[in-house]
C-alpha cells in the first residue's frame, strides 16, 4: 500500500514484536531448491483491460470505465506468459471500499469521508471472502468470474497470486459472504475496553470517530456532492487508525480509512501470545506448524488463517502480504506454516522494509520473498537518476548473501514512482540496465509491473494522489498499455515502434532469465576487481559473472545515457581458476540480442576482453 512512514505507534509496535535477528556466521550463497528463476508479472486489476481513454480526474465508470476479470482473455494471459512471466498478481481483488452504487446486490454503500480516490484503496479491504464488484460483468456472479480467471491463468501456465492485508481492514468491514460459523472482524468485540486479546480491533470506550480535517485544498470526490459526504462516519466507539494511530480524529496523513487489526499485543507492547521455541530460525514449516497446535491463539490469527485457506481452496497459488512487518513475526510463522501445510508450494511474498527484521520473517516467520526496496532498489534508482555510484552494488549481495534468494528484485511496482516519469529518470530507456542487473544478479525472483514493459509514465491526474504512479485509487486509463491492448486483440496494434522495442527488450530478457541454469548457481563481483585494475573502467558501468556447470555469463552494464566506454575487462584469477580456464582464446556471445561477441583471452593466470559498450547497453556474454 502507498506508505505515509509516520512510525507511529503501529511501527514502534513492529520493532517491539519482532525478534531479534540472529547473528549470522555463514554468508556463503546457498542454491534454492527450485531450478529457475520466477518472474512475477504485477498487474492492477481493474486497469488492464479499460480501452477508454477519457481520463477525467475524479471520473466515474461510465466516465472513465473500468477493466474486468474477463478481459484476461486466453489471448491476453498467453502474450503476459510469452513475456517470459511465470507469476501473475492480480492487485486489488478482495473486495474493497468503492464509490459506486451497489445496493441492489445487497452491498452497502461505502462513505467517501472515509475512502481514498473513488474506485477506492485496495488496502481498505472490505470482504476478504468475495471480490471487488467493478470487476465483474455480471456482479452476482463476481466470485464465479474470478474463478474462471484463476483457472484460464492456470491453463497459459500462471501461477495466480493475490493480495491479504493483514494489518488493517476497511472502517467498514462487512462480509456478505463468509462461510459457514465465520464471523465478521470485530463482530464479537468487546468494544468497552481498549484491548483484549481476542478484540480484532483497539478501541477508545465511548468516544466516537472523528473525520480527519482534510489538506491541501481536498475534498473527497474532489468535491462532487454526494448524500454520503457530509464530513461525518459513524463509528462509535472509534477505533484506532490502520497505521496505529490512536486518536478518534486521526491525521490526514494517517491511513484514516482503515482500521488497526489486533494480534495480540496489549498497548503497552505486551505480547498475549507464546513465544517461539529458541532456535525456531532452523526450524522447517512442518515443525512450525506442530508447535502452533496446543497453543492459545488471538482470534485475528485464526481469521487470517482462514482467509488464506479458503483462497487457496480456490487455486489461489499465493499471496503479496501488504506490510508484514507491522503484524508479529510470531503471526507469521502460524499463517505461513498453515498455508505451506496444505500447498507446499505457495508462492508467499511480503513488504518488510527494515534490513535488521529481514531474517526474522523469512526464517522464523517461513516468508519466501521479501521486497529488497531499502537497499537494491533504492541504490539502483539513485544510480539511474545520476545520484549513485554503481560501487554500491556489490556491498548489498554480499550484506544478504545468506538471504539473497529471498530478497525479490523489481524497479517499478504500485506504491514506486514509473520509471518514465520525470520525479523518477524521465526516460523509459534507462530502466534497460537497470533491469539486466534487477533480474541477473541473484537467484531471486524479478517483478515487472503491468505497463512497464512499455515505458508507462503515470502522468494522468486520476483524482487522488499525484502524478508520476499510476492511480490505484480511481478509475483511470493506462495510455501505452492500451495501445498494446488494441480494444482487446492484445497484439499491440496502436502501440509506437518506441513501446514495441521496449517491450522486445523485456520479453529477450526475462525469457533468458526463466531459462538459464547460471542465473540459480553461482555469482561473484569483478566490478571492483576492475575498478582498480583496468582502465577507463568507472563507477557507471557494473559487470559481475555468474555461472553453473557448463553455463557461464559475464554481465555488464552501462548505466551512463550519454557516454560510450571502451576497456579490457579482467577476470580475477579465482574465477580463472574456477571456470578451469586454460591459456588461449575464447569466444563470447551476448545472449540478449545475439549481435555482440568478444573474444576473452587467457594467458598466464590472466583473462581479459575487449568491451566497447554503448549508452545504457548491456550485455549477457556466455562462453562458448
Amino acid at each position: 500500500m502507498k506508505k505515509i512512514h509516520s512510525y507511529s505507534l503501529a511501527v514502534i509496535l513492529s520493532i517491539v514484536i519482532g525478534c531479534t535477528s540472529e547473528k549470522v556466521s555463514e554468508k556463503k550463497m546457498k542454491n534454492p531448491s527450485v531450478k529457475k528463476k520466477a518472474v512475477v508479472y504485477q498487474v492492477f486489476t481493474r486497469l488492464f483491460g479499460n480501452p477508454n481513454t477519457t481520463n477525467k480526474p475524479w471520473g466515474t465508470i461510465e466516465e472513465n470505465g473500468v477493466g474486468k476479470f474477463n478481459d484476461f482473455t486466453d489471448k491476453a494471459l498467453s502474450e503476459i506468459k510469452d513475456l517470459g512471466v511465470t507469476h501473475i498478481w492480480y492487485t486489488g481483488v478482495p473486495h474493497h471500499d468503492v464509490i459506486r452504487d451497489y445496493t441492489k446486490y445487497g452491498i452497502s454503500n461505502d462513505d467517501p469521508d472515509v475512502v481514498k480516490g473513488r474506485a477506492g484503496s485496495p488496502y481498505a479491504v472490505k470482504d476478504y471472502y468475495n471480490v471487488n464488484p467493478d470487476l465483474a460483468v455480471n456482479v452476482e456472479n463476481r466470485l464465479q468470474e474470478f474463478e474462471a480467471l484463476i483457472a484460464r491463468s492456470h491453463n497459459n501456465n500462471l501461477k495466480v497470486i493475490i493480495d491479504i492485508v493483514p494489518n488493517h481492514v476497511a472502517r467498514n468491514y462487512k462480509s456478505l459472504s463468509n462461510p459457514e460459523g465465520v464471523k465478521n472482524f470485530g463482530a464479537e468485540d468487546d468494544t468497552s475496553v481498549v484491548y483484549d486479546v481476542d478484540n480484532n480491533f483497539y478501541y477508545n470506550p465511548e468516544k466516537p470517530f472523528q473525520v480527519p480535517e482534510f489538506l491541501n485544498d481536498y475534498a473527497p470526490l474532489g468535491g462532487e456532492n454526494h448524500p454520503l459526504s457530509d464530513g461525518m462516519f459513524d463509528e462509535n466507539p472509534s477505533k484506532w487508525t490502520g497505521n496505529g494511530a490512536r486518536s478518534v480524529k486521526p491525521n490526514f496523513y494517517d491511513w484514516y480509512e482503515t482500521v488497526k487489526v489486533n494480534y495480540g499485543i496489549s498497548p503497552d507492547g505486551k505480547k498475549d501470545f507464546s513465544d517461539l521455541p529458541e532456535g525456531a530460525e532452523n526450524l522447517d514449516y512442518k515443525k512450525h506448524f506442530e508447535f502452533w497446535q496446543d497453543k492459545k491463539i488471538p482470534n485475528s490469527w485464526i481469521k487470517f488463517r482462514d482467509i488464506a485457506l479458503y483462497w487457496l481452496d480456490k487455486d489461489v497459488d499465493g499471496f503479496r502480504f501488504d506490510m508484514a512487518e507491522m503484524v508479529p513475526v510470531e503471526f507469521w510463522s502460524f499463517m505461513n506454516s498453515s498455508i505451506k501445510m496444505k500447498n507446499p508450494d505457495a508462492f508467499l511474498l511480503a513488504e518488510v522494509y527494515q534490513p535488521h527484521l529481514y531474517r526474522d520473517y523469512i526464517k522464523k516467520g517461513k516468508m519466501d520473498y521479501l521486497y529488497d526496496k531499502v537497499q537494491l532498489y533504492d541504490t539502483i534508482k539513485n544510480i539511474m537518476q545520476g545520484r549513485g555510484s554503481t560501487d554500491n552494488i556489490a556491498k548489498i549481495q554480499d550484506d544478504l548473501k545468506d538471504i539473497e534468494h529471498n530478497m525479490l528484485h523489481f524497479l517499478e511496482n504500485h506504491d514506486e514512482q514509473r520509471i518514465a516519469s520525470p520525479e523518477f529518470a524521465g526516460n523509459a530507456l534507462k530502466a534497460k540496465p537497470a533491469m539486466v542487473v534487477s533480474a541477473t544478479i541473484s537467484t531471486a525472483p524479478t517483478m515487472i509491473y503491468f505497463g512497464q514493459e512499455f515505458g508507462e509514465d503515470g502522468s494522468e491526474k486520476a483524482g487522488f494522489g499525484t502524478p508520476s504512479r499510476t492511480s490505484i485509487f480511481d478509475y483511470v486509463g493506462v495510455p501505452s498499455l492500451q495501445r498494446w491492448v488494441n480494444k482487446k486483440r492484445f497484439d499491440g496494434g496502436k502501440s509506437t515502434a518506441e513501446e514495441l522495442s521496449l517491450r522486445d527488450f523485456y520479453k529477450r530478457l526475462l525469457n533468458f532469465t526463466i531459462q538459464s541454469d547460471a542465473l540459480m548457481g553461482e555469482y561473484e563481483d569483478i566490478h571492483h576487481h576492475n575498478r582498480y585494475n583496468t582502465e577507463w573502467y568507472n563507477d557507471k558501468v557494473v559487470s559481475f559473472v555468474r555461472y553453473k556447470g557448463d553455463e557461464k555469463l559475464i554481465i555488464i552494464a552501462n548505466f551512463n545515457a550519454e557516454n560510450t566506454y571502451g576497456f579490457e575487462l579482467s577476470l580475477p584469477g579465482d574465477i580463472i581458476k574456477k571456470w578451469n580456464l586454460k591459456d588461449g582464446e575464447y569466444q563470447l556471445e551476448d545472449q540478449l540480442y545475439n549481435e555482440y561477441s568478444s573474444t576473452l583471452k587467457v594467458e598466464n593466470n590472466q583473462a581479459k576482453v575487449r568491451i566497447d559498450i554503448k549508452p545504457l547497453q548491456s550485455f549477457i556474454l556466455k562462453l562458448q
